[in-house]
């Protein structure tokens, strides 16, 4: 009887001992295949600018960032023999200063992961008929005048807005609007390196 006991005895030792080293290989497997196929979470810093987003900056087309508003009086003598004929006349405009989208050069924007170059036309008057004739008045007139008299004053007047609206002065100012825009709405596009130039001459 003493001899059953201790052979049962031996039998639960043997079994509780095999039981442990299958769990200690199960274990010792399970740590394995964890190492092997251990989650990497890589942070992507990519930015995928397709054609199709190109396509779509480029279809804002004229884009301004400036307007000056200006008024000019021109005035015109002609000399008579007995009195002098006098026109005297007003003119009023607004010069938008931008660029136009539809002038930029190939190979203009590069992107590199969370960086990207523009290269943007230079800023330029969008519009050369800026003054409102629907406003131009006359001040004073005597005597007759023609359409080419009126036409000529309005190139003066176009002649002397442009001088006052297209100076350095503001065509830097328009290009310090531009790049502000244009860098913002690139950061919220989520790039971090933004370089932005602008063509020398329109």
């Amino acid at each position: 009887m003493k001899k059953k006991i201790a052979s049962i005895a031996n039998i639960k030792f043997i079994v509780v001992a095999l039981t442990l080293i299958a769990l200690s290989v199960v274990v010792y497997k399970l740590l394995n295949i964890a190492e092997e196929t251990s989650i990497t979470v890589e942070n992507d810093k990519r930015i995928d600018i397709t054609p199709e987003h190109i396509e779509s900056i480029k279809a804002i087309g004229e884009w301004e960032f400036l307007s000056v508003s200006d008024e000019e009086m021109i005035d015109t003598v002609r000399r008579g023999m007995f009195s002098d004929d006098h026109l005297v006349r007003i003119y009023y405009g607004t010069m938008r200063l931008g660029i136009n989208m539809h002038h930029v050069k190939s190979e203009w924007i590069k992107v590199s992961g969370d960086s990207i170059t523009m290269i943007l036309p230079a800023i330029s008057l969008l519009d050369r008929d800026f003054i409102d004739e629907a406003r131009t008045r006359s001040f004073f007139e005597s005597g007759r005048w023609t359409n080419a008299d009126r036409e000529a004053m309005y190139k003066r007047a176009h002649t002397r807005m442009l001088r006052q609206g297209m100076t350095k002065a503001n065509i830097n100012s328009a290009r310090n609007n531009a790049d502000t825009q244009i860098r913002n709405m690139l950061k919220s596009m989520g790039f971090k390196h933004i370089i932005i130039r602008f063509d020398e001459r329109p």
